[in-house]
């Protein structure tokens, strides 16, 4: 029987880039695994983490293992590149640093050995991810294992997979269980015996042959039916030898069908079956990649508690524990490699050995349905022959290696909807972002509706979309201002618009959490993307989050949104009430403000006079907040943004004029407006065609975007186009339009 020695413990790590030791330097850091170089400098900005070649090394006594044939050193992820030394001898390379792969060392191992690995984070142009809005987070930042068997064994160097396809075929109410394996020395006289449990463990289907394919049939299958059902078998395949098992491994599986219809969106086990979610990145405050498994549990239970239905594991291969934690809560999954952003001719063999690595480690687990073949990819445009031949070189693969699934494509906003491109995979989603970067976000929805009646047969989802809050708070939330209060506006805004859409085959938030990107200096916090329903910590739900509650979750709640915005000017204030019961009351201080009837968002006007206890009440539940009476507005709540050129309090904003605040589209409205543009503005602007920030091509949908963004927003995000305003430069030109009158 097969041993798995975990060897996470007592590992000696050094940022040393030197040559392979003979022995541990006495210098060099102890750490335990997993382990990141990046889990400080990966998060607080100025895109400047360490990255480089780093090396881990570890004493490993053969004595302490059991007494095998062969030994298997197993990484389950070393980002992103990553070499194996055995005694100083070099035994293995591994590109991508996401999934799990093996190096035999049988041969190299002695009394007394000397491991080595050696991983680097460093731009690679050979391997993805190259450029994108996450951290790139060195290390080995998952389990480091000794796999130890007989000479016969299931094989353990076939893409890292776990060694056993399962493929169940539903025939009316039964199952067909087709099971593959691979085996590594098989000899005349072993025999393998298939066997499926259910989830009590009692023995549903047995076969014993001397072949590495068997199909057992299950009568009355209970059906994998997402949240409302996860029900899961256990396929395990004994290695036999003279009746001694030599061998054994097993993995869960779910029996379902699925299909997504371009007019009524998903299907599973022939129902209809909204898909509506989140996306999770597996990083965290402080941890950067290299969490636990307590960790991915509380993931999980979160996603859960909101009610998901359907997860996006951006933008990588996540842990193996996690898929099996979507197996087992029921989320419907898209899982993708981290082909993204840029295209490059020198990495496509390392985008189609990541998706072999992904769907072969993978393939068993009912939750997912769709592979990922790239993200963005079109920044740079859609219409390179490489990118788009790489694309169905990734889509034939995939069918090839799973006729079971079907492929899709997250698609960057201005990417055009006639593009060959999107024709490439069975299901297409695309990332858009009206109402945060540029547009409104009335947009999203009658976009969506154009797309699906140009392209009637393409099912179309939406894979991103989200806004950025941190605790910021005003009682008039305004696109681009980082409050808690914007951010659950705009995801009221687009629940109405993406949930009533029926088509829509899946939509997913960007994100549910927030995450590490080292190169973000916004929001006055640096260093993270905060787009999440949760912070980086896990710590606090935002109000965004019992939005999505409300109208996904079935356990009764009642929240009361802006509970950290307290100190308020206005003689009447406006409370929000997020709850997925039918009837809410309002009480300030204990007296009866209103009642109000309808669906997950409620809005009362409340009389804000000194200190007053809000009180929501709904069917029996309760949630308190506090607000204060206050003359001036407490300066602790407004965003001031580090390393800004200019803020809100330097920009003078006469009544019935415009200023820096105002939104391009509307001053270009005015005559005035529009010759101001067409001379020094313009100068900063990208024209149509042009290149512009990330390397997006100009054209109508991001013009329509860029129109909605104020002038001072702009000009802050401007600098990623190689465009640097002074202070002097932007008061300059708001001083020009505080001279042009509004339109009434």
């Amino acid at each position: 029987m097969r041993t798995i020695y975990n060897i996470n413990t007592k590992w000696a790590f050094t940022k040393k880039v030197d040559i392979i030791p003979d022995k541990i330097p006495v210098d060099w850091e102890l750490v335990n695994l997993p382990h990141t170089w990046n889990a400080i400098d990966g998060q607080d900005g100025g895109n400047d983490y360490y990255r480089n070649i780093c090396f881990y090394a570890k004493q490993i006594e053969k004595k302490e293992l059991p007494q095998k044939d062969c030994y298997y050193l197993e990484i389950n992820g070393a980002n992103s590149s990553a070499d194996v030394y055995l005694n100083g001898k070099h035994l293995a390379h591994h590109d991508g640093g996401y999934s799990t792969w093996r190096v035999d060392i049988t041969d190299e191992l002695i009394m007394d050995n000397l491991l080595v690995i050696s991983v680097d984070n460093s731009h690679n142009e050979k391997v993805y991810p190259q450029a994108a809005d996450f951290t790139f987070y060195g290390g080995l930042y998952r389990d480091v294992n000794i796999i130890c068997v007989d000479k016969s064994h299931f094989a353990l160097d076939y893409y890292g997979g776990p060694g056993i396809k399962v493929t169940p075929e539903i025939i009316n109410n039964d199952a067909k269980v087709h099971i593959e394996t691979w085996i590594t020395g098989l000899r005349e006289n072993k025999e393998i015996c298939y066997r499926i449990f259910d989830e009590k463990n009692n023995d549903v289907a047995k076969v014993v042959s001397g072949e590495t394919k068997a199909v057992l049939d299950i009568k009355n299958v209970h059906l994998w039916h997402g949240r409302k059902d996860p029900y899961l078998y256990k396929a395990k395949i004994e290695l036999l030898e003279n009746n001694e098992v030599i061998d054994c491994i097993s993995s869960k599986f779910g029996c379902r069908t699925f299909k997504i219809d371009p007019n009524n969106g998903f299907f599973l086990n022939g129902k209809e079956y909204p898909l509506r979610g989140v996306c999770r990145h597996q990083d965290r405050w402080s941890y950067g990649n290299a969490i636990l498994p307590e960790h991915h549990k509380e993931d999980m239970e979160l996603i859960n508690e909101l009610g998901s239905t359907t997860i996006r594991l951006a933008h990588y291969q996540h842990d193996q524990y996690f898929y099996d934690l979507c197996d087992e809560y029921g989320m419907v999954i898209w899982a993708e490699i981290p082909y993204i952003s840029q295209h490059n001719p020198l990495a496509n063999d390392n985008a189609i050995s990541q998706m072999k690595e992904l769907i072969t480690q993978n393939y068993n687990h009912p939750s997912i349905v769709v592979w990922g073949l790239s993200n963005e990819i079109t920044m740079k445009g859609d219409k390179d022959p490489d990118m788009i031949n790489n694309h169905r070189i990734l889509n034939n693969l995939c069918h090839e290696m799973d006729k079971t699934r079907l492929t899709t494509i997250a698609v960057v906003s201005p990417c055009p909807i006639d593009s060959p491109y999107i024709k490439i995979p069975d299901v297409v989603s695309y990332n858009h972002y009206f109402g945060w970067y540029g547009g409104e976000t009335s947009m999203n929805g009658p976009w969506f509706d154009n797309f699906h009646a140009k392209n009637p047969n393409i099912p179309i989802g939406c894979s991103e979309y989200g806004c950025e809050a941190l605790n910021w708070h005003t009682s008039n939330p305004v696109q681009g201002d980082y409050t808690e209060e914007y951010q659950a506006y705009y995801h009221e805004e687009l629940i109405k618009q993406l949930y009533s859409r029926k088509y829509l085959w899946a939509t997913h938030v960007w994100n549910m959490f927030d995450f590490g990107a080292d190169a973000r200096n916004e929001g006055g916090e640096n260093g993270q993307n905060h787009k999440g329903l949760v912070t980086f910590d896990r710590k606090y739900k935002k109000d965004s989050f019992y939005a999505y509650k409300a109208y996904l979750s079935d356990e009764p709640f009642v929240h009361i949104c802006s509970k950290r915005y307290i100190n308020r000017v206005e003689d009447v204030t406006k409370i929000t009430v997020y709850s997925n019961q039918p009837v809410v009351e309002l009480f300030a201080n204990g007296i009866s403000v209103s009642i109000k009837e309808g669906k997950y968002f409620f809005y009362f006007e409340v009389p804000n006079k000194g200190k007053t206890i809000i009180t929501a009440v709904a069917n029996g539940l309760k949630d308190e907040s506090l607000i204060n009476k206050v003359d001036t507005f407490d300066e602790s709540y407004r965003m001031i943004e580090k390393n800004a050129v200019l803020n809100w309090f330097d920009i003078t904003t006469p009544e019935g004029y415009f200023s820096l605040n105002d939104k391009i589209s509307d001053i270009m409205k005015t005559v005035k407006g529009k010759l101001l543009f067409m001379g020094l503005v313009t100068k900063m602007l990208p024209k149509k065609g042009e290149k512009v920030a990330g390397g997006f091509e100009m054209n109508d949908s991001m013009m329509s975007m860029l129109g909605g963004f104020t002038v001072l927003r702009l000009t802050g995000m401007i600098g990623m186009m190689g465009v640097n305003l002074t202070k002097e430069d932007l008061l300059d030109l708001n001083a020009k339009l505080n001279k042009i009158k509004k339109k009434k």
